[in-house]
């Protein structure tokens, strides 16, 4: 207990030196720096801005509440990392989730990493710390990829050795890219899984790419189920012609639903007919998060 006491401690004092105006750290080289770079400091979260690079842009709120309640009861076990932007002043490289459920609790301070570094090298770290400690999705991970690839000018093979990746697995990421954007929302979204996706990328015609996403959303299909479809589309037996000349006759008054549906709840809404009229309305959700912001949208006061 006495060491973790003196650990505080010396966070706090090393707080108090970076609010000291005569001991305003720009470099490695300058005064003092060798006592703030690498240590573990607590900076006041009002200091902390969050990082423009973040790969990360959808936050479940059950989880930030799990996540609030361990801090609350054990602190914050991981400090985050952050980079100085100016006296007094950091931009946030990896531990977003960890500031906002500090935030979520009131917590005043939070210790963190404080590294020096300029744009570049704080777009690599927050890219490359974020794809390793995060729980992104395939879309998210896939444009993390891309963007250490274009950005920072990394070969695929020194991605692999920087991420710790297979080539093979980065590749399989980046072909993602290719589906069409309803299909990678759909991802995003958790209404298909990577598996899923792999398994579409190998349809050329985007349409048909939609039909058949369309057809895993409605008939729940599995990723085996989807990777035969793929199959069959390639050895001409496919029956995505016939089910996106389907979906063309669907009556105007379904469509329309569904595209009311979709805009009102912001969820890809299916809308099924038969020719007697009769239909079923298809809404996934892909937490309870998600089914209780249905609920407040479907059954309002």
């Amino acid at each position: 207990m006495a060491k973790a006491t003196k650990k505080q401690a010396l966070g706090r004092g090393l707080s108090a030196l970076l609010k000291d105006p005569e001991n305003d750290i720009q470099t490695a080289s300058d005064k003092n720096a060798d006592k703030v770079v690498g240590n573990i400091v607590e900076l006041d979260v009002d200091t902390i801005d969050v990082n423009p690079f973040q790969p990360r842009s959808n936050f479940n709120g059950d989880s930030l509440s799990e996540l609030a309640t361990s801090i609350k009861e054990l602190g914050v076990i991981q400090p985050i990392t952050v980079r100085k932007s100016g006296f007094n002043q950091y931009q946030l490289v990896s531990g977003e989730r960890r500031l906002r459920a500090s935030k979520m609790i009131g917590l005043t301070t939070i210790p963190a990493y404080i590294r020096i570094a300029n744009d570049q090298e704080s777009l690599e770290m927050a890219l490359v710390e974020n794809i390793q400690r995060q729980d992104l999705d395939p879309i998210e991970i896939a444009l993390s990829y891309q963007r250490l690839i274009e950005e920072i000018q990394l070969t695929q093979e020194r991605l692999s050795e920087r991420v710790g990746k297979k080539r093979s697995t980065i590749t399989n990421y980046l072909r993602l890219l290719r589906l069409d954007p309803i299909i990678q929302t759909g991802i995003r979204d958790g209404f298909l899984s990577m598996g899923h996706g792999r398994a579409l990328v190998n349809i050329d015609k985007k349409r048909d790419q939609i039909a058949l996403y369309e057809k895993i959303v409605s008939r729940n299909l599995s990723v085996r189920d989807t990777e035969k479809a793929a199959k069959a589309y390639h050895e001409g037996k496919s029956d995505l012609e016939a089910t996106h000349e389907k979906s063309a006759r669907i009556p105007d008054f379904a469509k329309n639903l569904a595209t009311e549906l979709t805009d009102h709840l912001s969820a890809k809404v299916v809308v099924n007919t038969s020719k007697s009229g009769k239909g079923k309305i298809i809404i996934p959700f892909h937490s309870k998060e998600e089914l209780d912001r249905l609920k407040k949208l479907i059954f309002v006061e």
